[in-house]
């Protein structure tokens, strides 16, 4: 295996509106966000997809904007993660939609990330067997928040579903996940949801992600990071405190961190 020196770091979004003043120039127009995020990472992860599944057009707007060497990770709709209903009819819609970003070679996975509800039992992990099923083709990576998913078996599990496992730092509260170093594919994931205690399980829309990280707890992650990067082909590292571009702030800090 040839394992990655660096990880690439970028955002869970792009297109805020409270990041002007924190990120983007206050004339720039909101069609530019694209390209002037693109000047300062080389990844995204969508998110709006999780809302309402894009249309082809909109993705390839998307795929047109952005470098040939720029990739993304799109996350899945909330009926595959939430509703859980009509899985098999959203997945089929949004890999449709997908086909532009993934003829240009730039879609390099989907994130599914479960709510806390989505426990670790049987029915679920079958669930997880269908959804996986009807994926292939597309690297998968399975976000849990409930702390029934750490379980030893786990890990081979996803394994065995050829699906990626994704590190998530959030507040240590009972019943969330703790940091952690987990590898179950080729390409390591790690998400930053920041650690708002006070609004995590109260806060209203992106209350609950307002939060910035000192350096000691970015810092703190570093031998995490070595350790996932000693692992694996790739990794990503995505940062979700978004309100006021206190993702940008932190990713930056990041990306120095690792190389220092």
């Amino acid at each position: 295996m040839i394992q990655n020196s660096f990880p690439l770091i970028g955002t869970s979004g792009f297109s805020y509106d409270d990041w002007y003043g924190f990120f983007y120039p206050d004339k720039l127009p909101k069609n530019k966000r694209l390209e002037f995020y693109c000047q300062h990472f080389n990844s995204v992860e969508i998110n709006s997809s999780y809302y309402k599944i894009p249309t082809q057009q909109t993705i390839k707007r998307l795929t047109d904007r952005t470098p040939a060497e720029f990739e993304f990770i799109v996350k899945v709709n909330r009926e595959t993660t939430h509703r859980r209903i009509e899985n098999e009819a959203a997945l089929k819609q949004l890999n449709a939609a997908l086909l532009p970003m993934r003829e240009a070679e730039k879609l390099k996975g989907l994130l599914v990330q479960f709510p806390y509800s989505f426990k670790n039992n049987e029915q679920n992990r079958k669930y997880l067997s269908e959804t996986a099923a009807f994926c292939k083709g597309n690297p998968l990576f399975f976000e849990f928040r409930h702390s029934s998913w750490i379980k030893a078996a786990i890990p081979s599990f996803l394994k065995s579903l050829g699906v990626g496992y994704v590190n998530v730092d959030e507040p240590l509260l009972p019943g969330l996940l703790p940091p952690q170093e987990i590898v179950t594919s080729d390409f390591g994931y790690i998400r930053f949801h920041g650690r708002n205690e006070t609004k995590w399980w109260s806060g209203q829309g992106s209350e609950r992600y307002d939060y910035l990280y000192s350096e000691n707890e970015l810092k703190s992650w570093t031998g995490h990071i070595k350790e996932i990067l000693r692992k694996t082909l790739k990794t990503y590292i995505f940062f979700n405190n978004h309100p006021r571009g206190q993702a940008i702030q932190n990713a930056r800090q990041m990306a120095t961190l690792i190389r220092s």
